[in-house]
């Protein structure tokens, strides 16, 4: 999947006004992803992703590795969205679904082991996709 497919479907899906609105929840999702996985989890699937697209998932890796492997939960992974990508938590929730989704989609399995590499509370990001109900 090349850059501009992954973000009109993230757009599409998302139900957002424009690119840079789906740009927006990509980067948050994908940069809160980096923090929260361990620095080799988030380098192999930067590596599955468009370039630019996988660089959200670099930017904590080539700072040091600051971020990377962060312990934190549901709660600070909406609120983080919710705070870089501009959105109330509710639409941060549901974007990061949509991301993710489009994301599993678009590389060859490692999203199944980010999945079972984060803690059960995260889980639903990953599992419920952008139709119906966070399970």
């Amino acid at each position: 999947m090349d850059h501009d497919h992954f973000i009109g479907q993230v757009q599409a899906r998302a139900q957002l006004a424009s690119r840079g609105e789906a740009e927006g929840l990509t980067r948050a999702t994908l940069e809160t992803l980096g923090e929260r996985i361990p620095e080799q989890l988030a380098a192999h699937l930067a590596d599955q992703l468009p370039t630019e697209i996988g660089e959200n998932l670099r930017r904590t890796v080539t700072m040091g590795g600051a971020g990377s492997g962060e312990r934190f939960g549901l709660d600070e992974f909406v609120r983080r969205v919710s705070e870089r990508g501009h959105l109330p938590e509710p639409n941060a929730v549901y974007g990061s679904r949509v991301v993710l989704e489009v994301t599993g989609e678009a590389t060859q399995g490692v999203l199944g082991k980010v999945r079972d590499s984060l803690p059960v509370d995260l889980r639903p990001l990953v599992d419920s996709g952008s139709r119906g109900e966070m399970r």
